[in-house]
């Protein structure tokens, strides 16, 4: 009998203890007043702006980090690109001299925007300016990684492009 007694009055502290955490109070009338309202009791209220205001920052940032890559990305097509056009360029030409000024003139034309003023190199690899062998540029070219957003990130690319010196060049005039 004492252990039914027993029973009855923890379970009475319990009920008491969870009415004083839903902030009911011993007849349920703040409850029912929650029910149909329909707000909620518990710690609930303002959840969806705390999830909002820490993962919008996380979101941008993921964001600016891919627009980033996609430039990187971009900026070294540009660099292949211009590479390959100056190898081609110099290698139709009929001298060492005059194919270094195409070349840096199909560079210059391809990268026009892409680089960082002034940065923009050429080197002629190739040794040699005889017919049958290659004629090779390195073209070397720092971009802006976040320059659209007003961030100066620059990186540094180099590219080489090679192209068959053409037997058919241009005649000297």
């Amino acid at each position: 009998m004492a252990a039914a007694g027993a029973e009855a009055m923890e379970s009475t502290r319990y009920a008491r203890w969870r009415a004083s955490l839903r902030g009911a109070t011993r007849d349920g009338t703040a409850l029912r007043r929650h029910q149909r309202h329909g707000t909620a009791i518990g710690g609930d209220r303002g959840i969806s702006t705390i999830e909002v205001v820490v993962l919008a920052p996380i979101m941008i940032l993921f964001i600016l980090v891919l627009v980033a890559f996609g430039q990187l990305v971009d900026g070294r097509g540009a660099v292949d690109g211009a590479a390959r056009d100056a190898a081609r360029a110099g290698s139709l030409q009929r001298d060492q001299g005059s194919a270094m000024d195409q070349a840096r003139a199909a560079a210059e034309a391809d990268l026009d925007g892409t680089c960082v003023s002034g940065t923009l190199q050429i080197h002629q690899l190739s040794g040699q300016f005889q017919p049958g062998t290659l004629y090779t540029v390195q073209v070397t070219c720092q971009i802006r990684g976040l320059a659209s957003l007003g961030l100066d990130i620059r990186k540094t690319i180099t590219s080489q492009g090679s192209a068959p010196l053409d037997p058919y060049r241009r005649a000297v005039s």
